[in-house]
């Protein structure tokens, strides 16, 4: 048990510290505390001393806590997921949103095909399916931090990739579920039969039940004791309901967030991510990061390796900066415009690697190749600040939109992705 509260100890110092330079570097915390990932892993460290850190009787504990902190930073994601967001995007955000989803998957697709020969584990077209999908994430939750930190919010600009980051990634859920399915294969057609009546369930019973339970707090205590406990039960069951299915987990807790009623002002929403977030984003996460740390292993790749990194860089950032350049200006936007939107949705932070913690699960993506992945989301997001302000510099007084496009909260932490 010590050793436990000791490794608990060094992680989070590890990831406050790694957070707060990456601040000072202009970055999202996120990104310094997937590097503390790594600096505890196999890439810096030798494996007896890793183990010796981390030892094999400590890992399924740590294995633990990081999986309950992807659900509830799952349920996070899904109370940002505001659908009323997607019924005022009109055109721009139609053909963006189609765009930045289209062309990744197409590209990624093709990318995945030509690195069969050599990192395919399991059936080709489920390999092929799923790194096509993680080739099409946003991470919205960095992404709205980084339109605040900017000034950007309540711009046109800003409220316009919120809504198309939205759709990308409920489009980028909704296809992984299917890749997920078509994976597991043996538990398919229980999936068919019983996902449909489960969300039917969910959106008929769940959410008016939810809705009176938050009408019964206390005034002035949107997410009280009752209130909190049920949602935390809730969230709980439906992630347990969905990996039984042999879907994940994770889809079941993002569901339940985006079912979570919506009081007057938000006010029972953000009440409950006043109590889920901190817990979630400054101990369960960074354990997270530091498991996925222990997976990844650079110190010895091959030339050719290096290559396909490159090559993995090159696809994943002309892809989606391409698609939504070309949606957008399809949509009626400028060139300035296009570009600025193509290098916000370029984000992919913790949502990234989610996404790819799932393949390296099912057995889709083998360590190396999930090394190479998990640089590509580092390295993209990295970029997104600096090219962001060669093309909209910080502004203190964010500019009023012409055309009111609604926008979903943006309070997200920055160790959220």
């Amino acid at each position: 048990m010590h050793i436990l509260l000791l490794d608990l100890a060094l992680i989070l110092a590890l990831a406050k510290v790694m957070g707060a330079l990456a601040q000072r570097l202009g970055q999202p915390a996120v990104v310094g505390e997937i590097v503390a990932g790594v600096v505890l892993g196999p890439t810096l460290l030798s494996p007896a001393l890793t183990a010796a850190i981390f030892p094999g009787e400590v890992r399924p504990v740590l294995n633990a806590l990081a999986q309950v902190g992807v659900a509830l930073f799952m349920f996070v994601v899904g109370t940002e997921l505001d659908l009323g967001t997607m019924k005022g995007g009109g055109r721009l955000t139609v053909w963006t949103s189609l765009f930045a989803t289209a062309v990744p998957l197409a590209l990624g697709g093709l990318l995945a095909a030509t690195l069969l020969s050599g990192y395919q584990r399991g059936p080709s077209a489920g390999f092929v399916l799923f790194f096509a999908v993680a080739m099409s994430v946003t991470a919205f939750p960095v992404l709205a931090r980084i339109i605040a930190d900017r000034g950007m919010t309540g711009t046109r600009m800003g409220s316009t990739a919120l809504t198309c980051a939205a759709v990308c990634d409920l489009l980028a859920w909704s296809l992984l579920a299917l890749v997920v399915a078509h994976v597991t294969g043996a538990r398919f057609q229980w999936w068919l039969l019983l996902l449909v009546p489960y969300v039917v369930v969910m959106v008929t019973i769940v959410r008016p039940l939810l809705r009176r339970a938050s009408e019964s707090c206390p005034r002035g205590e949107p997410a009280g004791g009752f209130f909190f406990a049920v949602v935390l039960g809730g969230l709980l069951v439906s992630a347990a309901f969905t990996e039984w299915l042999g879907l994940h987990y994770i889809f079941g807790a993002f569901l339940f967030g985006a079912l979570l009623p919506r009081g007057a002002g938000d006010q029972v929403r953000e009440g409950m991510i006043r109590q889920v977030e901190p817990l979630c984003a400054t101990l369960l996460l960074p354990v997270y990061f530091v498991m996925a740390g222990l997976k990844i292993d650079l110190s010895g790749l091959t030339v050719t390796q290096l290559a396909e990194l490159a090559l993995i860089l090159a696809t994943a950032v002309i892809a989606k900066f391409g698609g939504t350049y070309a949606g957008a200006r399809i949509g009626g936007l400028d060139r300035r415009g296009a570009i600025t939107l193509g290098a916000l949705l370029n984000t992919r932070g913790l949502t990234e690697l989610v996404v790819l913690g799932v393949g390296l699960e099912l057995g889709v993506l083998d360590d190396r190749l999930y090394s190479l992945m998990v640089v590509m989301a580092v390295v993209t997001t990295v970029l997104a600040g600096p090219l962001l302000s060669r093309l909209h510099p910080p502004s203190a007084k964010p500019e009023p939109e012409p055309e009111r496009t609604a926008v979903s909260r943006t309070g997200a932490d920055t160790r959220a992705g």
